[in-house]
């Protein structure tokens, strides 16, 4: 077994630069899959006979059509509204009231672990904004004040 190990490491060795991209570039944009290219020139033109066949076929009673139909009316939601009272956001205090909050309607069944995740997934986000802001408003202040500083500081050293 060990023998094996050695050999396929010697074989990789060298193959690949750690950290690299074996194709930097990526592929192009716009460029298109060949089998999709093959796909849509075959049914070029078919689209509306097709459709109306799957329709057809789901209206006497096909399974498959019928859900292959329902599919395309109505696509599976991937997300949901969540309705859900949350206190007022307007310091990053107010922030642990609302982890606070979304844990216990988690606990109550109110909401489910996975929206309660991404709930507090979005708090963070605002949180980070908010510090954000702030940080760079204090930045701001602290730049006044020290060209302020500087101004006067020219003004008593030449006066």
């Amino acid at each position: 077994m060990k023998a094996n190990t050695e050999t396929t490491s010697q074989k990789q060795s060298g193959r690949f630069v750690k950290g690299q991209s074996g194709n930097p570039n990526g592929r192009p944009k716009g460029a298109r899959n060949a089998t999709t290219v093959a796909l849509e020139s075959l049914l070029d033109g078919q689209a509306q006979t097709l459709t109306q066949k799957a329709i057809d076929l789901a209206l006497a009673g096909d399974i498959t059509a019928l859900r292959l139909c329902l599919d395309r009316i109505l696509p599976v939601r991937k997300d949901r509204p969540v309705i859900f009272d949350l206190p007022p956001v307007k310091s990053p205090d107010d922030a642990a009231k609302i982890a606070s909050a979304v844990l216990t309607a988690v606990a109550t069944g109110e909401l489910t672990p996975a929206d309660a995740s991404e709930i507090c997934k979005l708090i963070d986000t605002w949180v980070k904004a908010f510090e954000t802001a702030e940080l760079a408003e204090r930045l701001e202040r602290l730049e006044r004040m020290t060209s302020q500083r500087s101004a006067a500081w020219k003004a008593v050293s030449h006066g």
